[in-house]
């Protein structure tokens, strides 16, 4: 039988999500839901829409939704709140705050005996397995996470709330000689400013200030100001036409020593080059919607993280075919 899966929020992540499930074979689209007017949604595969206040309703047709709000604002609230009534995935990536929003929706699927998921995604998320793995299999070393090339959506919506900018893209772009001493295996101490640029494409309103609005940017606490920051004035147009995209990436390294006297240096590079952020981020959110499914299939339930969850469960071969093909 197939899994049944439910998508909640149709922006860019949603619409991944609609790609990956129809991707794959052992799933189907049950249901959306948004909290827009679900007749002013039109879908690409023709996924039934509803509301997301009559989502209860078809908790006995879905076997596992997958959320696709903001971590700011929505999935604190919503997660907790479905995971009452469904097995549920989400990407929550507000590193910070993911031990008290996995207390929350723990309690929530353990009263409900259900399976939840989250801070599922690339970072939280594989870079989260990648750390794991490199720290135990070398104790003695030291980690490094870069980001990049690629366009962070929320710092290029804080450029965009400057007064006298219309639109904006922003990338993070690792710095090349940091990475080159840490492919090296030299262990460099690496500040803020040494790990990543940032590079900022701007359209200005007609007659606003650019000096003021570089400046603002430059100068702006927790995005800009520990970095070193370009500021480019272009057109709307070349906006549209050359950064009309979302890609990311980044790599994460263990660099670490073995030996009597750590003689013997190793390094461990994990790399990821995404042409499009949600769409990945949609593809590993329906890989561990699998793994949610046949958790709850097992009987467990209660909140998980991708740390918790062993491989063999987000693939669809059986244990048996993944030991003849992979091993």
């Amino acid at each position: 039988m197939s899994i049944r899966i439910a998508i909640a929020g149709y922006g860019n992540l949603g619409r991944g999500v609609e790609n990956a499930v129809s991707a794959a074979g052992d799933c189907e689209l049950a249901a959306l839901f948004t909290r827009r007017n679900p007749s002013d949604v039109t879908t690409r595969t023709g996924i039934p829409v509803y509301s997301m206040e009559d989502a209860v309703k078809w908790k006995e047709q879905i076997d596992v939704m997958i959320l696709c709000g903001g971590s700011a604002n929505d999935l604190p609230v919503q997660t907790p709140e479905l995971a009452r009534h469904f097995n549920v995935v989400d990407s929550f990536d507000t590193h910070a705050r993911i031990p008290e929003h996995f207390a929350a929706v723990d309690a929530a699927s353990r009263e409900a005996k259900k399976v939840s998921m989250i801070s599922v995604g690339w970072d939280p998320g594989m870079f989260s397995l990648n750390r794991c793995y490199g720290q135990a299999i070398l104790p003695n070393g030291k980690d490094y996470t870069f980001w990049g090339k690629g366009v962070s959506q929320g710092h290029s919506d804080a450029v965009r709330r400057i007064p006298g900018v219309k639109d904006a893209k922003q990338y993070t772009i690792p710095v090349e000689s940091a990475l080159a001493s840490v492919r090296a295996g030299e262990n460099p101490e690496l500040s803020t400013r040494e790990k990543h640029l940032r590079e900022c494409f701007v359209v200005a309103e007609e007659g606003a200030d650019l000096a003021a609005i570089e400046e603002a940017i430059k100068t702006m606490p927790n995005y800009f100001a520990d970095y070193d920051t370009t500021v480019h004035f272009i057109t709307e147009e070349e906006l549209k036409r050359e950064h009309s995209g979302i890609p990311h990436g980044g790599m994460v390294f263990r660099s670490g020593t073995t030996g009597k006297e750590n003689e013997n240096h190793h390094i461990i590079e994990y790399r990821l080059k995404l042409d499009s952020n949600p769409e990945f981020t949609a593809s590993v959110l329906t890989a561990y919607a699998r793994a949610v499914y046949r958790l709850a299939k097992e009987g467990q339930y209660g909140c998980k993280t991708v740390l918790d969850i062993a491989p063999a469960y987000l693939h669809p071969q059986s244990p048996e075919e993944l030991r003849r093909t992979l091993l």
